[in-house]
């Protein structure tokens, strides 16, 4: 049966001599594997250039309720990405947001508002204009909000401290060695309080800015089973620097 949906592409595989298998978070069906049949030929209708770590997509797919490879019908880079492909900052921070959202999203079933919240910030990336350095931040906190560990906020003043495992902010250190301490949990507050449209008020220096990152992906690899260690941050980082 054919179905219309919009997907981001998250992986592309290398299938025989001709073909390639790519992994797509689609709006309707979740996270879903698809052979593409002759993608690597010079005329191929669905090249690999189509195909590219979150090109976002406009979809006719075959679906079959069985967890097997699915197949594409109809396939069309929409919208199309004018920025990122071809900016240094962009597409570093593209690829970042890649691996972790591969990492991370694993379910098979429709997740709408996840899906709308990814469609539209790598839209959004595309076209931004300022406060690139922090973008890649304050997705990931809004990307916690989606997979169900959202910082418990708190609004007292005096709580120096946010206990990583427990995902909540206290007045006392914690007994574990994941937390974040003064003056690291000021700004991870602030970065709460902030949205996409506050990123080029951000004011955080190149240090602080890394050590936050490295400390949110150990966050999400508290909360996420199997996520493991991204790389591709190293390289954002001294990208950013």
């Amino acid at each position: 049966m054919l179905h219309k949906t919009r997907g981001i592409v998250l992986k592309l595989t290398d299938y025989g001599e001709t073909s390639v298998i790519v992994q797509i978070f689609t709006e309707k069906f979740g996270l879903q594997s698809y052979i593409i049949n002759g993608a690597k030929k010079p005329r191929a209708k669905i090249g690999r250039n189509m195909l590219q770590p979150l090109h976002l997509l406009d979809l006719v797919v075959y679906y079959k309720n069985t967890g097997s490879v699915q197949r594409i019908k109809e396939l069309k880079n929409l919208p199309l990405l004018t920025h990122i492909p071809y900016d240094v900052v962009k597409s570093s921070i593209a690829l970042f947001l890649n691996e972790v959202l591969y990492k991370a999203i694993k379910q098979q079933t429709a997740d709408e508002q996840l899906f709308g919240y990814v469609f539209n910030s790598i839209e959004l990336l595309d076209n931004l204009k300022v406060g690139l350095a922090n973008f890649h931040l304050i997705f990931l906190l809004g990307l916690t909000r989606y997979l169900g560990f959202y910082p418990g906020f708190a609004t007292a003043a005096d709580t120096d401290y946010f206990d990583m495992h427990n995902g909540v902010f206290t007045r006392y250190k914690p007994e574990s060695s994941l937390y974040l301490s003064p003056p690291h949990t000021h700004n991870f507050k602030t970065l709460l309080n902030r949205g996409f449209d506050d990123l080029g008020n951000i004011k955080l220096s190149n240090d602080e800015r890394r050590y936050l990152i490295t400390r949110l992906l150990e966050y999400f690899a508290l909360h996420v089973e199997g996520f493991g260690y991204i790389r591709s941050h190293e390289v954002l980082e001294e990208v950013l620097a």
